[in-house]
């Protein structure tokens, strides 16, 4: 997975700076066919198509598109030493969001605008062609570009896979080591594999022949509905589960010293993301419930489209009530929590002398990067 994922990620970096580079160059006007773009296609046709309900209507597919982020926590603990390893990978998270997604979005949404019908004319949802990378390089001008972008197209999907089976593979052993899963799953080969859940999460992959199908765009919607929302949750319960763990973690007297890793934004930032999570689902429900046009459509098609972006709700509540009612597990209290099984035996005070003793013969230069970094 290591291997693989570092020469994806070279690709994939080296083609978003040069997205981004070639983005601006192109939005100033510096492009093959010339002309200042600028803002005019936010201001026609637009930035918000259909207003606040158009743009809550994207949270699912948007939510389907930032998915993964949060593996990196979970290669990071597999490092060797974690201490190090995880406060640099989990600062860098929010650099990859910023830089990676909303830069290269923003010029995105200002090269094409939102009635190009090459977005809504691909063969399905996962069509290249309509890549909205390859509409803005392709209104440019530029010969050639647009085939090198759609191979990296087909690099980043790799990569997807790739993470996928390693972050599928690792949750369904931590959920067999839980009593959560059949046993089957937590089998670990000698070299630390979980050959198992390897071997079921890349079975799944034959799902991608569904897009030889006549229902692919169909199937590739059903898919998205389950796994976009789920992202929230996920994200939401990340959050929900920092604030309590902090709780817990002061009333059994511990103190933020020992923590070998504190989120910038502590506790509050935790309540604002998990806030903002309940804030999307809700706006989710809305936007399923009573969708762009929903005066023109029957009652069979308002049933499909709410379940196709809220889907995930459901599936996820029912299955946690049906777990809580069949196991009859209790809701843990703070005081009560275990927050010793699992941690490696460390000498703790010692080992955070050497890292301060460390730390402290730092430069300024080195010092201010690792807090960003």
């Amino acid at each position: 997975y290591g291997e693989a994922e570092f020469v994806f990620a070279i690709i994939k970096v080296v083609a978003i700076i040069g997205f981004i580079i070639l983005g601006i160059i192109l939005t100033c006007g510096g492009g093959p066919q010339g002309g200042y773009i600028g803002g005019r296609n936010w201001s026609n046709p637009g930035a918000f198509h259909h207003g606040f309900k158009g743009l809550c209507s994207t949270f699912v597919t948007a939510a389907f598109a930032f998915a993964g982020t949060e593996l990196v926590g979970l290669a990071a603990a597999e490092t060797a030493n974690p201490r190090k390893s995880l406060p640099t990978a989990v600062k860098q998270v929010f650099w990859r969001i910023t830089l990676f997604y909303i830069v290269s979005l923003t010029l995105v949404g200002l090269l094409v605008p939102y009635t190009d019908e090459r977005l809504i004319n691909g063969s399905s949802g996962a069509d290249a062609k309509a890549s909205p990378f390859v509409i803005a390089i392709v209104n440019a001008g530029i010969n050639g570009l647009p085939s090198v972008m759609n191979v990296v197209i087909m690099i980043a999907v790799l990569s997807v896979g790739n993470s996928s089976i390693y972050g599928s593979s690792r949750t369904l052993a931590a959920l067999t080591d839980q009593g959560q899963a059949p046993r089957i799953l937590g089998y670990i080969d000698r070299k630390g594999r979980p050959i198992v859940g390897i071997g079921i999460a890349s079975a799944l992959g034959f799902l991608a022949f569904l897009a030889g199908s006549d229902k692919a765009g169909e199937a590739f919607n059903w898919m998205l509905a389950l796994s976009g929302l789920s992202s929230i949750f996920t994200w939401g319960s990340i959050c929900l589960a920092h604030i309590r763990f902090r709780k817990a973690w002061r009333l059994n007297g511990h103190t933020l010293d020992e923590l070998a890793f504190r989120s910038q934004p502590g506790v509050i930032g935790s309540w604002i993301g998990f806030l903002f999570n309940c804030l999307v689902l809700i706006a989710q429900f809305w936007t399923g419930f009573a969708p762009v046009g929903y005066a023109d459509m029957t009652s069979s098609e308002r049933t499909v489209n709410f379940f196709m972006v809220y889907l995930a709700a459901p599936v996820v509540i029912l299955f946690y009530i049906c777990y809580k009612i069949y196991y009859r597990t209790p809701f843990m209290r703070s005081h009560n929590m275990d927050l010793h099984t699992g941690v490696r035996e460390l000498n703790l005070m010692e080992l955070l002398a050497e890292e301060r003793a460390e730390q402290a013969k730092w430069p300024k230069w080195k010092k201010a990067y690792k807090f960003l970094c």
